[in-house]
């Protein structure tokens, strides 16, 4: 995901028309709405390195923070 302005899909942000990803709160924002409500190809514009850095500060549902944590855990053995 680029440093920018992005106007985000109805389905993850109805509240605004634009999220500047160069900011650090409203991107981290951004990628919280993503995992929680993305689909597919919302997810694949997600830089996973960041996902993985943030995703402790997330403040995500158990379930959703256990499917991502083994999911980059998996990525980066691959890697």
């Amino acid at each position: 995901m680029d440093a920018q302005r992005i106007t985000p899909p109805r389905h993850i942000a109805w509240s605004t028309d634009t999220v500047d990803l160069s900011d650090p709160f409203p991107r981290t924002w951004y990628i919280r709405q993503v995992l929680l409500h993305g689909r597919v190809e919302d997810i694949r514009t997600l830089d996973f390195a960041v996902v993985a850095r943030l995703l402790d500060d997330l403040n995500l549902p158990d379930h959703i923070y256990d499917l991502w944590k083994r999911f980059l855990a998996t990525r980066a053995a691959q890697e």
